[in-house]
């Protein structure tokens, strides 16, 4: 379980966290050969409730930044105990920001030389265009990459790609699922990852869960493979 006790943050904060009774795993992002991992994204698994509902509660006692602040530190200290040694994904909600004081507690408890990581875009619960360019202001001090998930669904369109300047886009599962059968997403597909490898940004294909989409999402161009069939979160 996260351990949040020692951490350089506001006895409020600290409080609100002792509440938090929570794990995290972490679901590998591979290079095309399938093999090689580029980068782990941390999932957090809540003791005895799904996370949805996690959020749910924390959105309806308007306490998301406490959900922010635990996975910001939370998975950073998961990951390192781990030793992982590639770059460190977190999800992050489009409606929080950390504050000045929470980036330092970071930069200080971590250390300067604390590898970049990426910062995931969720589509939920709601969309600031304001929040999302400071996101990407905040990001870039310590040369972090912004990443917009889910793509293709919910709120997470041309909108958020636009406030967010992200680095790379991942492409939500439902635009992927039997894509190998579907010449309609295969169409959809290519015309996505052209467009956005002409803006210069990555492309992850997520929910890959079987060789056939493994192998259609690689002749159609994406960068990056994310999903069951791949590896499992852990």
């Amino acid at each position: 379980m996260i351990y949040f006790g020692d951490l350089p943050l506001s006895k409020e904060i600290l409080e609100a966290l002792s509440e938090l009774k929570i794990e995290y795993v972490f679901q590998p992002i591979f290079y095309p050969d399938g093999k090689t991992v580029y980068a782990r994204e941390a999932l957090m698994r809540p003791y005895g409730k799904n996370v949805m509902d996690l959020i749910e509660e924390y959105k309806e006692l308007d306490k998301l930044h406490i959900l922010e602040v635990a996975t910001l530190f939370g998975a950073t200290q998961a990951f390192l105990l781990r030793g992982y040694t590639e770059i460190l994904s977190i999800n992050t909600f489009p409606c929080e920001i950390f504050s000045e004081e929470e980036v330092k507690a970071f930069i200080d408890y971590y250390g300067k030389d604390q590898k970049a990581m990426i910062l995931e875009m969720l589509e939920y619960p709601q969309f600031s265009e304001e929040i999302a360019k400071t996101k990407r202001k905040i990001a870039d001090i310590s040369k972090n990459q912004v990443a917009v998930d889910d793509f293709g669904t919910g709120l997470n369109g041309f909108d958020v790609l636009n406030a967010a300047s992200p680095n790379i886009i991942k492409i939500d599962r439902t635009l992927i699922t039997d894509i190998d059968k579907d010449k309609y997403k295969q169409s959809n597909c290519r015309e996505m990852i052209e467009t956005f490898h002409s803006k210069k940004l990555k492309v992850v294909a997520e929910g890959i869960e079987t060789e056939a989409e493994f192998n259609t999402m690689k002749e159609l161009g994406a960068d990056f493979f994310q999903g069951f069939y791949l590896g499992m979160p852990e």
